[in-house]
């Protein structure tokens, strides 16, 4: 991609969305507390796994917002890092830049 604008279009293409899959690490605790799985670097891993590597994800999802881990883990089946799996299927990888929410300067 050439520009802002290509990636702009390649976002939002037809048919396709955008995969909010940034959960920071308490919030996947939460969700896993929630089904009795302990949430450990493997079990996330492989979470993020299954729905990165699902059959045909490429036809329904333009990108995906992954969290600060999530950039540094690899599908389980190859080791390969997630945003190289993704950008191979032509799926556009983001990350989270922010720390969450914190209470703006000067407003005690």
């Amino acid at each position: 991609m050439n520009s802002i604008e290509d990636v702009a279009q390649a976002m939002v293409v037809n048919g396709k969305g955008i995969l909010a899959a940034d959960e920071s690490t308490p919030t996947c605790t939460k969700r896993f507390d929630s089904i009795n799985v302990e949430s450990t670097a493997k079990s996330r891993n492989a979470y993020r796994g299954m729905l990165f590597t699902a059959d045909g994800i490429e036809n329904h999802i333009s990108g995906v917002i992954l969290f600060d881990e999530t950039i540094r883990q690899s599908t389980l089946d190859g080791g390969v890092p997630f945003p190289e799996h993704l950008s191979a299927l032509g799926i556009i990888p983001g990350i989270k830049v922010d720390k969450g929410a914190k209470q703006l300067a000067n407003t005690d």
